[in-house]
């Protein structure tokens, strides 16, 4: 459907819809994870790779339920792989383009359609008198970009004051898993206290990767796909999904920083050299890799989501969830530095606790917000709920229901 309000962003569909939520409820708008936002891929006389189809489309999601036929992982893991301009004199948020006769647009943008994967958390709130794209909405993105890009900031802006007029003037809780707590996070720092007043009700963070997570600097060097979230097989689709991370911002965003880890773990061990890195390392990482782009990157956008000091507070009333007990992978031990290599077997992964997905250093680092003196933080902990099983689980969804009950 399309949302009512007019949205005019470059590459966004957007739609409207049609029945009116019970007073008294507060919407919800909800940030989804890395690559769980529904994307669509339409291609034009496309010179990238001759070997691919010239036109076309594809779409692209985790669980995608209509992989492409046409489209090999390799040709679209090429066609979404951004060009960067190097040029130090050229702005970093316009250094970014898509491949010529490639455009991406998020499916369905503001509807719980374009992100399927929660439909657990959907249907908890319809059992309790929620209505679809009325009072739960979802400000989806593209996973690949940082939220300075692609007009992230002012086209869900857009989408949460019409949510808040669309149900009576009733200040949205924001609800984000994994990376969406990044881009939600982003955009309450982005906006003045005087709007998160008047728009915002709290925030739930479940899992939030706020200060990244150690298993990014191994991505680049191995890729993962996003069907399935496991490393490619083949040599050739290792190259291609590697170099799709190499130049994506968000990689860099969302690998750990070292402000916050510093040395506490080891995310890649370089078997050629038996030289091993921490984040603390990840610019000596990238300069023995012989990568000058992914250090350039990295020094723009690793910690690029700022949260640890009292400027950068949400300034919002916050619910932190996560799991814990699980093994948890946060890096790899290689053979050496090169791109596009085939992961070897499980044993040569670099594990901690966490929750599958996040270690603990990760999923712990919101706490600093207890430091807030305007508004309430609490953390749950949810032993043994994995990270990808947080979103549905009972008791996380009862405290958010109790959540959305309660006055600012």
């Amino acid at each position: 459907m399309i949302f009512a309000f007019a949205l005019v962003v470059f590459g966004i569909a957007a739609a409207a819809p049609a029945v009116s939520a019970a007073p008294g409820r507060t919407p919800v708008v909800l940030f989804p994870a890395f690559r769980l936002s529904k994307l669509e891929v339409t291609v034009h006389n496309q010179t990238t790779d001759a070997w691919c189809p010239r036109s076309g489309s594809f779409t692209d999601w985790f669980h995608n339920d209509h992989p492409s036929t046409t489209f090999s992982q390799v040709c679209q893991d090429e066609l979404l792989t951004l060009r960067y301009d190097s040029d130090p004199f050229v702005p970093m948020a316009k250094r970014f383009s898509e491949q010529p006769g490639v455009d991406v647009a998020v499916l369905g943008y503001g509807t719980t359609a374009s992100a399927p994967f929660y439909e657990p958390l959907y249907r908890t709130l319809e059992a309790h008198g929620y209505h679809r794209d009325q009072d739960i909405r979802v400000a989806g993105y593209d996973a690949r970009l940082t939220p300075d890009l692609g007009g992230f900031v002012q086209r869900t802006k857009a989408l949460i004051e019409q949510t808040y007029r669309d149900n009576g003037n009733r200040p949205v809780r924001l609800v984000g898993h994994s990376n969406g707590p990044l881009y939600a996070q982003y955009l309450l720092t982005h906006t003045s206290r005087a709007w998160r007043a008047r728009y915002i009700q709290g925030f739930t963070s479940l899992a939030g990767n706020l200060p990244g997570q150690g298993l990014l600097y191994a991505t680049v060097f191995t890729g993962l796909n996003i069907q399935d979230f496991t490393n490619p097989t083949t040599p050739d689709n290792a190259r291609s999904s590697a170099g799709m991370y190499l130049t994506a911002p968000s990689t860099y965003m969302s690998a750990s920083d070292p402000k916050v880890f510093g040395v506490r773990e080891t995310v890649l061990v370089d078997q050629s050299t038996g030289r091993s890195y921490t984040p603390d390392d990840y610019a000596r990482l990238f300069a023995d890799a012989h990568l000058p782009v992914a250090e350039q990157l990295a020094n723009h956008y690793v910690g690029f989501v700022k949260f640890t000091d009292p400027a950068h507070f949400p300034d919002v009333d916050v619910t932190a969830e996560k799991g814990s007990g699980v093994p948890t992978v946060v890096g790899a031990r290689l053979p050496d530095l090169t791109v596009g290599q085939v992961a070897g077997p499980p044993s040569t992964t670099i594990t901690r606790d966490g929750d599958g997905n996040q270690e603990d250093l990760t999923n712990e680092a919101t706490r600093v917000w207890q430091g807030m003196s305007c508004c309430s933080y609490r953390l749950d902990d949810n032993p043994g709920v994995d990270h990808f099983s947080l979103p549905g689980n009972e008791n996380v969804l009862a405290r958010l229901l109790a959540d959305l009950g309660v006055r600012r």
